[in-house]
């Protein structure tokens, strides 16, 4: 028997062994980076290691196990998130990287906006180790990348090396990390930035619909709910990092503690909100001194961070807007069951928030997983919450005129003509809506269609409509971007035109005018629709062609300039044009260089004696760059 025990326990020992040994084999070691993936998570590559001290420099660091031995653990909890909660040490990540064999250019995304300090450390063509910072304690216009999340543009060697992330925070130390592709992300924030704009659009005509409501009425009801919509509107900005971005980009002493502080005054002026909507002093006196407390509380914590740690708050206003949401739900309930006006969408809003703070407060706590959901919980539950509100308020406003009739039956005949008055009014309200939002529309078709030219405007040449100098320097960078990536060639043909003064001092402005639409025009007939063509002042001109295949190219494009333009205009004009031609391999010059090389190979045709082109030499090449 003994025997048999004995067999079975080393067969449990042996599976065990045989088990861990297969999970730290599957445990994938590196992040892979190649062009077929968009966006990599990369919270399964995570190590990280805890500096209490705050005394680790880069040189400092261990080496990375490839099994996770040693001081490095695995970041990745078993929620399947990075989320360390609460803690005041810093903290080493370490992301190992596998990259093929080109050059990566990758957009490293924080997707938590609210952490204090991060610096992200990524290796260069040098192999030496560049250095990144961002957080919420800097100003926004300090960013490495202008992003309402903590985003680092990296350019990834190829190789298999770790890059680094220093996380340091006084609140919940959350840090979902993503790779993107430039495109892919720009794609991404199309979407995310539309959606946050449709959520704050609907909390702002809340806000100003109530506002407008509370000066009609004066109804302290209204005023409350018009700062409880204005508090979160503060706290969800700063959460998601649009407040950091848009609203105090300059201020990051207030963007640092405007999460504990939004979301401590949305608790505040909703106590008194609700206060007044359920009418807890008179309905539930008891409860009320218990609402009356967290008010007290809650204006506690919104002053806090001036004599306390930010911590500290922040764990008091998580733990209070649990608390509070639990509390208020259950003073519904009791509303519901005593039959109170509008108290069943009360209860089904302050649900939702429920809801939602409570997954809020238990992602920033680290007790379940961090996600989109949970990271947007708040928002969620406060978009649900406004829409029953609105509810609650027409509820509460039903009952109490149905109670009214009730009560004045005896006064129908006057009832009944208050409410063909009423009725009257409302269609007449309607009609005027209806014509007011037709106007609303047609200037707003104007304003589009004067956007359109203004920028049309700001890029063009008012007099040629070709490009303008803004506009060609931002395609030139684009295309040398698309050279370097495609190792293709990019031209630029600087076109000065011959014996223009002679024209201008003989015939007048009115004739340099006309000679500058027709040079236009002639270059629009050579140039392909894809080049860029632009004026860049007086009588320069630039033609930027990308896809050449040489030399050859270019210059056949220049001989057809120059025969065109050596034409005569009419009204027996005469001009003739100078070019100087430059060319960037691979997109190794900058586009400045570019275009000086250009300009020298333009003066090396006029010392040659007009009416030619030039080709920059490779003397040339070398003095740009």
């Amino acid at each position: 028997m003994l025997k048999k025990g004995g067999g079975l326990l080393k067969l449990i020992v042996l599976v065990l062994l045989l088990s861990c040994h297969v999970e730290a084999w599957a445990q994938p070691t590196a992040l892979r980076l190649d062009a077929s993936h968009a966006v990599v998570h990369a919270a399964p590559f995570l190590q990280y290691l805890e500096d209490p001290a705050h005394q680790l420099a880069l040189a400092d660091l261990p080496p990375l196990q490839p099994d996770s031995r040693g001081p490095w653990k695995p970041a990745l909890n078993d929620r399947g998130n990075v989320n360390l909660g609460y803690s005041s040490s810093t903290y080493w990540l370490a992301l190992p990287v596998s990259v093929a064999q080109h050059r990566e250019d990758r957009l490293l995304e924080i997707a938590f906006s609210s952490l204090d300090h991060v610096e992200v450390y990524s290796p260069g063509d040098d192999g030496q180790y560049q250095r990144q910072f961002s957080g919420d304690l800097y100003p926004f216009n300090q960013r490495p990348y202008p992003h309402r999340n903590l985003v680092f543009p990296l350019q990834l060697p190829a190789g298999d090396y770790p890059i680094y992330i220093k996380v340091r925070s006084q609140g919940t130390l959350t840090v979902p990390i993503n790779l993107w592709q430039v495109e892919a992300m720009h794609e991404h924030d199309q979407y995310a930035y539309s959606l946050l704009s449709l959520y704050y659009g609907a909390l702002l005509a809340l806000f100003f619909y109530n506002f407008l409501i509370y000066i009609s009425t004066r109804e302290t009801v209204f005023l409350f709910y018009v700062a409880f919509v204005g508090s979160m509107v503060v706290a969800q900005a700063s959460l998601n990092g649009v407040g950091n971005q848009f609203l105090w980009p300059s201020w990051p002493v207030w963007g640092n503690v405007a999460l504990p502080c939004g979301m401590a005054a949305t608790g505040f002026f909703g106590v008194f909100f609700s206060r007044i909507f359920l009418n807890t002093r008179i309905n539930f006196p008891r409860l009320d001194r218990f609402m009356l407390a967290f008010a007290g509380l809650f204006l506690f914590i919104f002053v806090s961070p001036l004599f306390i740690p930010y911590q500290a708050s922040a764990l008091l206003v998580s733990v209070a807007g649990i608390v509070f949401s639990l509390f208020v739900t259950s003073v519904a309930v009791s509303s519901y069951l005593h039959k109170n006006p509008g108290a069943f969408y009360f209860l089904l809003a302050w649900s939702a928030v429920l809801a939602g703070v409570v997954i809020l407060g238990l992602r920033n706590l680290g007790w379940v997983p961090t996600n989109a959901f949970t990271i947007y919980s708040m928002q969620i539950g406060s978009a649900i919450e406004m829409l029953m509100l609105s509810f609650a308020l027409a509820d509460r406003i039903t009952i109490m005129r149905k109670e009214k009739e009730q009560a004045q039956r005896d006064t129908l005949n006057a009832k009944q003509e208050l409410v063909d008055a009423l009725i009257k009014t409302e269609q007449e309200l309607e009609e005027r809506v209806a014509l007011r939002t037709k106007e609303i529309e047609a200037v707003n078709t104007q304003l589009r269609h004067k956007e359109r030219e203004l920028r049309y405007m700001a890029l063009h040449d008012a007099l040629t409509g070709l490009a303008n100098r803004t506009l060609m320097n931002d395609s030139l960078k684009r295309a040398l971007a698309r050279a370097g990536r495609d190792n293709s060639l990019v031209a630029v043909l600087l076109i000065d035109l011959d014996g223009f003064k002679e024209v201008n001092d003989s015939y007048g402005h009115a004739a340099g005018d006309l000679v500058l639409q027709v040079v236009a025009a002639r270059l629009r007939k050579v140039t392909r629709v894809s080049d860029v063509t632009a004026r860049l002042g007086g009588d320069e001109f630039v033609v930027v062609l990308e896809d050449t295949h040489g030399t050859e190219d270019a210059v056949r494009i220049a001989e057809k300039l120059v025969v065109e333009l050596s034409r005569p205009v009419e009204g027996g004009l005469h001009i003739s044009a100078s070019i100087g031609i430059a060319l960037s391999p691979g997109g190794q010059m900058s586009e400045d260089a570019l275009l000086r090389l250009a300009d020298q190979a333009m003066y090396e045709a006029k010392l040659a004696g007009r009416n030619r082109w030039h080709v920059a030499s490779l003397d040339e090449y070398d003095s740009a760059t």
